[in-house]
């Protein structure tokens, strides 16, 4: 287990894996087990009324009964080291919530299983999780693809509407595309095609934006050059003028 502990504001942070470690622990004790089932059939014997005892069939009936919980709960303890075994090597998520109320989720692949105190565990990045946390089992490319869908997803509905976009939302856009283009079949199937059509309306109005841009440009450009002209043949004339005046007198 890890021997760093968040620290935020000046106080210490309870990590996800201490959040499923207390409540895994809290579970086992709040539960009725087989030795708390014993203690009530000891306690029954002890002060049982003397005049009207119970009766030898009572007890039997009882101890029958204390024999099924504790092979039930042997059982369903053997069953969850079972299934925490079968995860090692595979990449799952777990789901903790901790003391104030925050949720939060942990990816990684399991390493090992630890049982304690009738509980399993399992190891993920060095770190102990209760088995009853245990939210998601997928492939390494399933959550790899979900992740990329879902951070594309959300990049994508950042952007202001088709109609009000400029060329300050150009590098989002394209960078998007591009994400997109990168994608493989797998990849892009976690993203509805409601999505991808939106991405293509951005892209078109997007192209038009720079069209505008460009000729706007032109026409800012163009201007400059025939200022420029108009104001070359004025000076040429003006020096015309000059020279005839100064030859005119002359003669």
């Amino acid at each position: 287990m890890s021997l760093v502990a968040p620290v935020e504001d000046g106080k210490i942070v309870e990590t996800a894996s201490e959040s499923s470690m207390k409540k895994a622990k809290k579970s086992s004790e709040s539960g009725m087990d087989k030795d708390a089932f014993l203690q009530l059939l000891v306690a029954q014997m002890k002060y049982q009324d003397p005049l009207e005892p119970t009766s030898n069939t009572e007890f039997v009936s009882q101890y029958a009964q204390f024999s099924q919980v504790e092979q039930l709960q042997n059982m369903a303890g053997s069953m969850d080291l079972q299934r925490a075994g079968s995860l090692v090597g595979q990449m799952v998520r777990v789901k903790t919530t901790n003391t104030s109320g925050d949720t939060n989720y942990v990816e990684g692949k399991v390493d090992y299983v630890a049982y304690e105190n009738g509980k399993a565990f399992v190891s993920i990045q060095g770190n102990l999780y209760s088995i009853d946390d245990l939210d998601t089992v997928a492939d390494k490319e399933y959550l790899e693809a979900y992740e990329m869908a879902s951070e594309w997803i959300i990049a994508l509905n950042k952007l202001p509407s088709v109609a009000n976009i400029s060329l300050d939302d150009a590098e989002d856009i394209d960078a998007l595309k591009a994400a997109y283009d990168k994608m493989n079949d797998y990849q892009k199937s976690f993203i509805a095609s409601e999505k991808v059509k939106d991405l293509n309306a951005y892209v078109e109005r997007l192209a038009e934006v720079r069209k505008i841009a460009e000729e706007l440009e032109k026409e800012e450009n163009g201007d400059k050059t025939e200022g420029t002209e108009n104001g070359d043949k004025v000076e040429g004339s003006e020096g015309t003028d000059e020279t005839d005046g100064a030859q005119a007198t002359e003669q």
